[in-house]
C-alpha cells in the first residue's frame, strides 16, 4: 500500500512539474543593481502560515575594494508590519512564518554616506514554504535517506501545489464577489 501511495505521488508530482513550472516555487538567487539614490524592491504573494528564508549580500565586484559601501534593508507584511529591518551592512538575512496573505515588500537601499555614483549590486536568495525547509535535519530526524527522503521532498511539492490552488481558487473566488 505504502508503495503504491509513493508512486502515486511520485507520479503527480511528475505531471504537474512537467506541466507547469509555476505551481511549485524554485529557489534562485537574484541579483538587483540598487540605484545610488532610491531604492529597489522586490515582493512575492504569500499566503499564511508559510515559512520565509533570505539571504541578500553585496556582489558588485566593480567595488569589492570600498569598504565602505553597505545596504540597508526593510521587510513589511501585507499590511506593513516590519518583519526585518537592517542598516548598513554588507550582507544579512531574515526569517519569518506569514501571518498574513498578501503581498511581502523588501526593500534595499545603499546604507551608510558613501553612496556610489552608479549603484550597487546585491544578490537574494530568497526561499519560500517546501523550498525553504531543511531537508537534512529532516532525514536526520526520520533516518530516512535516498529515494525516501526524495519521496517525501515530492509529497511536500504536492501538498504545496495543493495548497496553493485551493490559496488561488479562494482568492478568484473573492476577487468575483459583487458587493
Amino acid at each position: 500500500m505504502a508503495e503504491r501511495r509513493a508512486e502515486a505521488i511520485l507520479l503527480v508530482a511528475l505531471l504537474l512539474l512537467g506541466c507547469s513550472g509555476h505551481l511549485v516555487p524554485v529557489t534562485e538567487a537574484v541579483w538587483l543593481t540598487i540605484p545610488s539614490s532610491g531604492t529597489k524592491c522586490v515582493s512575492e504573494e504569500i499566503q499564511s502560515n508559510v515559512v520565509v528564508l533570505a539571504d541578500y549580500y553585496i556582489v558588485d565586484e566593480e567595488h569589492a575594494h570600498l569598504h565602505t559601501a553597505t545596504i540597508s534593508s526593510r521587510v513589511t507584511s501585507p499590511y506593513g508590519n516590519n518583519l526585518h529591518h537592517n542598516e548598513n551592512v554588507t550582507h544579512g538575512q531574515f526569517a519569518f512564518t506569514t501571518s498574513e496573505a498578501g503581498n511581502y515588500l523588501a526593500c534595499f537601499w545603499i546604507g551608510g554616506k558613501h553612496q556610489e555614483a552608479a549603484g550597487l549590486t546585491i544578490g537574494l536568495d530568497w526561499k519560500i514554504g517546501i523550498a525553504a525547509k531543511d531537508w537534512e535535519s529532516v532525514a536526520k530526524r526520520e533516518k530516512i535517506q535516498g529515494m525516501e527522503l526524495e519521496l517525501l521532498k515530492l509529497e511536500g511539492a504536492v501538498q504545496a501545489i495543493h495548497d496553493n490552488l485551493i490559496y488561488l481558487k479562494n482568492s478568484h473566488s473573492e476577487s468575483q464577489t459583487i458587493y
